[in-house]
């Protein structure tokens, strides 16, 4: 870290962000809650870190350091933001890919104030050098600094306020250990039940003065893949054909015409997962095929396969991991009417 400043407010305003630019994303931050008791579902998640948050407000300390993971789209974001609404304190929000040296890591530690949380999504994506300076971050609230270069260099260490680490990432296997066993609370975030879904929608639908019967709410719910994100994406789409194609309000007619219009079946299945289990079907007869081979066939990125399209259509039984590869499974077949000679070849 020779050279570098650690409180370089250019890097910090660089790789820090809270706002959100793009229209979509606004409406998005709009939604979001901001206490758990507008925060819908991950109950036992949520009834948990409560009882931490309570604890350390009661001894007066910091939280201790966070690791939430699962699938893209489940409220990890959210939930940092709350925690920091909860213990009344500021958060930074940053990525993993964002951080590219170590004196970029150094500076945002060193800028924060007492008790506050930095989050940083795609935690797994930090590079080593970078994640090492979180070590001793993490657990003695210091940072170790390379002063000089050659024979005169030393290293100084200096003291940090005591803050949180919330971290997000979708593939916690590929956290190291080191930097996994830092964190004194790991949480997994679940798909969320159709329910839930219709609950946040209908939350959602009066934030953003839409009326909506509980048809429309159902048909939207029931394809969002278990994923709130993805259902308040639904909403603000199916809105415009909503105020374009009808009167104005979203029924099961509307919402289901608006869903087909965009290519999401009942199932919640769109363009890129059917290509992806068809290419499995007609190219490779079912599998197994592997993950590399699949994602250059359909020209989609194997991580973007295994952290957002994998998790679901695993949950719907539509395809299984073997170690040989992929596999549609006999329920995927039904779904697209396709049969299976008892050779495994399709008819």
């Amino acid at each position: 870290m020779a050279g570098e400043s650690v409180a370089d407010k250019s890097v910090e305003n660089r790789i820090l962000t809270t706002e959100y630019i793009q229209d979509d994303a606004h409406i998005e931050n709009s939604l979001r809650p901001k206490t758990f008791e507008t925060y819908i579902g991950q109950k036992k998640v949520k009834e948990t870190i409560k009882v931490f948050i309570e604890a350390a407000k009661m001894r007066k300390e910091q939280l201790d350091h966070v690791l939430l993971y699962g699938p893209p789209g489940l409220g990890k974001t959210t939930l940092a933001t709350i925690i920091a609404h909860e213990m009344n304190v500021n958060v930074k929000i940053t990525s993993g890919p964002a951080i590219e040296k170590p004196g970029e890591m150094a500076a945002i530690l060193n800028n924060l104030n007492p008790g506050d949380i930095l989050f940083i999504d795609e935690i797994h994506r930090l590079n080593r050098h970078v994640e090492e300076v979180l070590y001793p971050a993490m657990e003695d609230f210091a940072i170790d600094i390379l002063i000089g270069k050659g024979s005169s260099a030393r290293s100084i260490r200096l003291d940090l306020p005591k803050f949180t680490l919330i971290g997000a990432t979708t593939r916690l296997g590929l956290l190291s250990s080191p930097l996994r066993d830092r964190f004194g609370v790991i949480h997994r975030l679940e798909f969320y039940k159709e329910s839930e879904l219709i609950e946040i929608l209908n939350r959602s639908a009066q934030v953003l003065d839409v009326k909506m019967d509980k048809d429309g709410a159902s048909e939207m719910a029931r394809r969002s893949r278990g994923t709130p994100w993805l259902a308040n994406r639904f909403l603000n789409r199916v809105r415009d054909f909503a105020q374009v194609k009808y009167a104005g309000d979203i029924t099961k007619e509307v919402a289901e015409y608006a869903l087909n219009t965009l290519e999401v079946d009942p199932l919640g299945l769109d363009k890129i997962d059917r290509k992806m289990i068809l290419t499995m079907i007609e190219k490779y007869n079912g599998g197994p095929v592997g993950l590399d081979t699949l994602a250059a066939s359909i020209g989609e990125e194997s991580e973007t396969i295994e952290d957002v399209y994998e998790p679901y259509l695993m949950q719907l039984g539509m395809i299984n991991r073997t170690p040989r590869g992929r596999v549609a499974t006999d329920f995927c077949y039904k779904h697209f009417g396709i049969q299976r000679n008892s050779d495994g070849h399709n008819k």
